[in-house]
């Protein structure tokens, strides 16, 4: 039966009393609790488009987070992140950069530099580090500091934070974690010296510490100076738990204001802000720390929920809670908590795919379910010239920010869905273990529709003549996509089934599964399958047995036999993230799911499967097969209504199907619902 959704359906609100409780920190009152963790918008090294970053920090500002930390500047040119420019040591360097404070300042924020030397992390040929000893996820070998280069390196980081004070910032943060040049001095996994430098823990710790006292000197009393610290390192050869209380209360005594927690070094094999890592799942750490020292104390990772962050401070665990990817998705986010509208929240996916794997591909990073983020200016949020009235064939993501991005320039907009829920194929993704959050995504989307009016008929499969007879000025068509059909002989075996079906729940595997098809959605689909509970999914202890934080690793037991096929020679998985491609690729290893490439399907019989791979026949027992295996556009009534003379705009999988993608069909959405 049609369902029609009117505004004012939305959930009830969330509060965060405590969240948004002002605090002390340094010089300052920061309004809130909340801060935007720094993060690299491949912006920094471009100082001809600091208006844009501006933009970007101003728009974070406006929605009322009390503290902003910049993406990460080096102190000198050997600290750089990539072969580019990207340091603050010079003077001529901070007229660009006063573009950035005077924005955040008008918008009533505060905004901290940070200061990053990447040691052995650096990604161009002049590298340092205490030892020479290569990273794993580095091609290059790092040169050894000398006694002298370490001196001059701790001036380089007091002359940048005496910089950031000229350039109008509130203070800085040094950045002391993640496996950059300062966690390099702290861990015996890099500091093999025998100088004043390596050794025990004092002597380790001296550069840090030296840090810390220099850049103190030359901020004063009226810069707010933060630190983050690895509050886990996770890897061999790093801090243990007592160290790091150590360690904080040592930075405390040379003069930091405030203490960020960082988790993880990059190169550790433990995921740390990727979906499958669950909300929170690190606040002992960040508590530990807090119970060591009087200054205030801030958590971070995969916290992206307003209920967690309200939780944190309102138990003393933590005094402040940075996010960095949520103000991506949300710049508003502070705002609508203190508005008591946290239910409006466009929450933080965690997929990674527009942030950290835009950065990693040297592209400006943005947000899958917030195109206008780090692209502030090529979007209007000013009334259209005349108020339209926009139909939207199809409530996956795509017809969802087109019809928010309408709505909010004042058009009339109609959502015509024909399943019962809206969020299309990121409704099925939300049963994916790790995906959790992308349910929670159109749960905030829903309301945002319910808020700005617009109608969302449900089950309605709407014909093109009852949209022509509507009269709409503009309907924008997001119908999706169909899978494709497997073309064999026996393709219509009973055992066959769409990947839909399998996350929609109509059809229950059996024991034993071929998944044909070795995209994103194979890889997601096998992990369904194969994973054997998926409650543990967002269980911190499970996950910290799972990956072994304080102890060997537990290897999961597979629920199913899953076996992956691909027609395509080569190895599985190049079309996965960046970022996060590894750890799924990890979970499938150890889940024991059988992959095979450069696959002929021959045909099917009662027998099974059968395959030619490599030149020779298989047979592959199955009790279900499902098919993975490509899409097709769905854009019927497109064609109809573009002969009728109707204006369309076709966005999303009904414009293109090929390997599916919520980043370019949300894009998509946006930039047509934003420039109607």
């Amino acid at each position: 039966m049609a369902h029609v959704q009117h505004a004012g359906s939305g959930h009830p609100a969330r509060s965060a009393p405590a969240l948004m409780r002002p605090i002390r920190v340094g010089p300052f009152e920061l309004p809130n609790r909340l801060v935007m963790g720094s993060m690299h918008t491949g912006l920094e090294a471009h100082p001809e488009r600091f208006d844009e970053l501006a933009r970007f920090y101003a728009e974070r500002a406006r929605g009322g987070v009390g503290l902003i930390v910049t993406g990460g500047f080096a102190p000198n040119f050997a600290g750089r992140m990539k072969d580019e420019p990207g340091t603050l040591e010079r003077e001529d360097q901070i007229g660009p950069h006063r573009l950035i404070t005077e924005a955040v300042h008008e918008a009533g924020g505060r905004i901290l530099l940070q200061i990053l030397h990447a040691g052995r992390y650096g990604y161009h040929p002049a590298i340092v580090a205490p030892s020479p000893l290569k990273s794993p996820i580095n091609r290059d070998t790092p040169a050894m500091l000398t006694g002298d280069e370490i001196r001059r390196t701790i001036a380089d980081y007091a002359r940048t934070a005496a910089l950031a004070a000229a350039a109008g910032y509130d203070g800085v943060e040094v950045m002391g974690s993640e496996g950059y040049l300062i966690t390099e001095f702290l861990a015996t996994r890099t500091n093999r010296r025998e100088d004043e430098w390596g050794g025990s823990l004092e002597n380790r710790a001296r550069f840090p510490l030296e840090v810390v006292r220099a850049v103190r000197e030359a901020l004063g009393d009226s810069g707010l100076l933060s630190y983050r610290i690895s509050a886990l390192d996770l890897v061999e050869g790093g801090l243990s738990d007592d160290e790091v209380v150590w360690l904080a209360r040592e930075v405390e005594r040379a003069g930091a204001d405030c203490l960020s927690t960082g988790i993880g070094w990059h190169e550790a094999a433990v995921p740390t802000i990727a979906g499958v890592v669950p909300h929170a799942a690190f606040t002992d750490a960040t508590a530990r720390i807090k119970a060591a020292v009087s200054i205030p104390v801030t958590a971070s990772n995969r916290i992206n929920l307003p209920e967690d962050a309200e939780r944190l401070v309102a138990g003393g665990l933590a005094d402040l809670v940075s996010m960095a990817r949520p103000f991506l998705a949300d710049p508003a986010f502070p705002r609508k908590i203190e508005e008591g509208r946290g239910d409006l929240i466009n929450v933080c996916i965690a997929c990674n795919q527009a942030c950290l794997d835009h950065y990693f591909t040297d592209q400006v990073i943005s947000c899958v379910v917030n195109p206008r983020a780090g692209r502030e200016t090529q979007f209007t949020d000013d009334a259209a010239e005349r108020r339209k009235r926009v139909a939207v064939v199809g409530a996956g993501v795509a017809g969802i920010v087109a019809a928010l991005e309408a709505a909010r320039r004042g058009h009339v907009v109609t959502i015509y869905e024909a399943a019962p829920e809206i969020g299309g194929q990121l409704r099925l993704a939300a049963k994916v273990p790790g995906k959790e959050d992308y349910g929670r995504a159109i749960e905030g989307f829903r309301n945002q529709l319910a808020e700005l009016g617009v109608e969302v008929r449900l089950g309605w499969r709407v014909a093109p003549e009852a949209l022509a007879r509507e009269n709409f000025d503009d309907v924008i068509v997001s119908t999706g996509i169909q899978p494709r059909a497997l073309d064999i002989p026996g393709a219509d075996d009973p055992r066959i089934v769409g990947y839909t079906q399998i996350l929609d729940g109509s059809v229950v595997a059996g024991d034993s599964v071929v998944v044909i098809g070795g995209g994103g959605i194979g890889h997601d689909i096998a992990l369904f399958l194969a994973h054997p509970d998926h409650a543990e999914a967002q269980d911190a202890a499970a996950f910290a047995r799972r990956w072994g934080i304080a102890g060997a690793p537990e290897r999961p037991r597979p629920r199913r036999r899953v076996t992956m096929l691909k027609r395509s020679p080569g190895g599985f998985g190049k079309t996965l993230g960046k970022s996060t491609g590894w750890i799924l690729r990890q979970e499938l290893k150890d889940l024991g799911v059988r992959q095979l490439a450069g696959v002929t399907y021959d045909r099917i019989d009662a027998a099974g499967l059968h395959i030619t791979v490599d030149g020779r026949s298989e047979v592959l027992e199955a009790d279900t097969i499902v098919i993975c295996a490509g899409q097709l556009s769905e854009r019927t009534i497109a064609d109809s209504l573009e002969e009728r003379g109707q204006t369309v705009h076709v966005i999303g999988g009904a414009k293109f199907a090929g390997e599916l993608d919520a980043k370019r069909a949300i894009d998509e959405g946006a930039r047509i619902g934003n420039s109607l």
